[in-house]
């Protein structure tokens, strides 16, 4: 614990210090509050080359997080040209930047073998293999894929419930493991396994299931107060308890049978925090869906929209500036949305200081899930269950020895010829 405080501390520090160094003497310095808000931001950048602006407010610390679509690969020496986008990135900011993707395979997939990338399949296709071998291969091809190119968070694997077959954003393209949530729970951990080996976070999503869905959340609403299940919470319950709950996305999804007032989960504090963090004890870092999504930007005005995403319970927001049909959202905008709201009264410093050390925490974990030491842990609980065994083995015998012993006594005793009594002479 105590190492864990330090790294969270020593990071601050160098991030702070580094911040007020990169300023000009012109140029107004960032506050703790401004860094605070700055990791609370993640977005997109617009095309496969460095952004000038996006590298400014990564190098100024107004972001903490970006993410990665198609559009962002270069098309010829795709890998090595990509790796120097994101060491690009990565080494102008002041705190580690947690550099995201969705790629959870076969549709959701933006390293595709035509540009060099290892092949993957869909979660579904994954999970109808009778053994765990096929998750678990194309868990580390994308986990080291991943790992090579420097992107250090994947927003997989989905855990929603394959329930509604005509879904048509989740079963549609097979980006459910399965109708089953013990097999969801399952797969899931191993996928996640792979990753951590490589030293790739992962985020599980959509919380609190989008699985039983009749509408994307991309074009609108979608309600699923009629269909979702109390089930769909099992992988989330399961992969918490287990500790492979690394960070977790919302979905837009209205459920009225978790939030009475409709709000769409990725607003809703009963959802977040309700279930979330209270129910289901969930303290690590919650990642926005899209903020950009229609579901939000069609219902709800940005201001209202960042208000009660951080008030509910989110740690980081995207906005991806990838949706079509969405306005842009600028870094400054959204920056100084909250910063006002915050010396408003309307978000609370203290949420804002609760989001921040979440995100520090799991920052701290970056380096410390390469191979070696997954191994070396792995290896560690190896030989503490083969010593355990053996202690069990060894008491066993002893007792076993013990019992023959008892026996042989026992008979011994019974071939014993029994002496006469002598008769008294009378």
């Amino acid at each position: 614990m105590r190492t864990i405080k330090a790294h969270f501390f020593k990071i601050a520090l160098t991030a702070l210090l580094l911040l007020t160094k990169n300023f000009t003497a012109s140029a107004q310095a960032l506050d703790s509050l401004d860094v605070k808000i700055g990791q609370m931001i993640l977005i997109g950048f617009p095309g496969p080359a460095v952004d000038a602006k996006v590298l400014d407010e990564v190098k100024r610390g107004m972001v903490g997080s970006i993410i990665l679509f198609e559009k962002n690969i270069p098309a010829k020496n795709s890998f090595v040209d990509l790796k120097k986008i994101v060491w690009t990135y990565q080494h102008a900011a002041p705190i580690p930047l947690f550099v995201g993707i969705d790629q959870e395979g076969g549709r959701v997939n933006r390293l595709k073998d035509k540009y060099g990338f290892p092949r993957s399949i869909t979660a579904a296709a994954m999970g109808k293999s009778p053994t765990l071998d096929s998750v678990r291969f194309y868990g580390e091809a994308t986990a080291s894929t991943l790992a090579g190119l420097g992107i250090n968070v994947n927003f997989a694997p989905v855990v929603d419930l394959a329930s509604n077959p005509n879904n048509p954003i989740i079963a549609k393209f097979g980006r459910a493991f399965s109708a089953n949530e013990d097999s969801v729970a399952l797969l899931a951990k191993e996928y996640i396994k792979a990753h951590h080996r490589y030293g790739v976070l992962t985020s599980l999503k959509h919380f609190p299931g989008h699985g039983s869905s009749k509408d994307d959340t991309h074009l609108g609403i979608a309600d699923v107060t009629n269909t979702w299940e109390e089930r769909e919470l099992k992988p989330y319950q399961v992969l918490i308890d287990s500790g492979y709950a690394d960070a977790v996305m919302t979905s837009h999804i209205v459920n009225r049978k978790l939030d009475k007032a409709g709000n769409p989960g990725t607003l809703s504090a009963d959802i977040l925090t309700g279930v979330l963090r209270n129910k289901l004890k969930f303290g690590g870092v919650i990642f926005t869906d899209d903020m950009q999504m229609h579901a939000i930007t069609k219902h709800y005005g940005l201001e209202e929209a960042i208000r009660l995403a951080i008030n509910g319970g989110v740690d980081i927001m995207t906005f991806s500036n990838n949706i079509s049909g969405s306005d842009q959202r600028t870094v400054d905008a959204v920056h100084s949305i909250i910063r006002k709201m915050v010396e408003k009264g309307e978000i609370k410093k203290e949420r804002i200081d609760e989001s921040y050390r979440r995100v520090m925490k799991l920052k701290s974990q970056l380096n410390a899930g390469d191979r070696a030491t997954y191994y070396q842990q792995q290896l560690g609980k190896a030989n503490v269950a083969v010593e355990e065994a053996n202690q069990r083995a060894k008491q066993t015998l002893l007792e076993a020895q013990a019992m023959v012993e008892k026996v042989k006594q026992e008979a011994a005793a019974a071939q014993q010829p029994k002496k006469k009594k002598k008769r008294k002479k009378d």
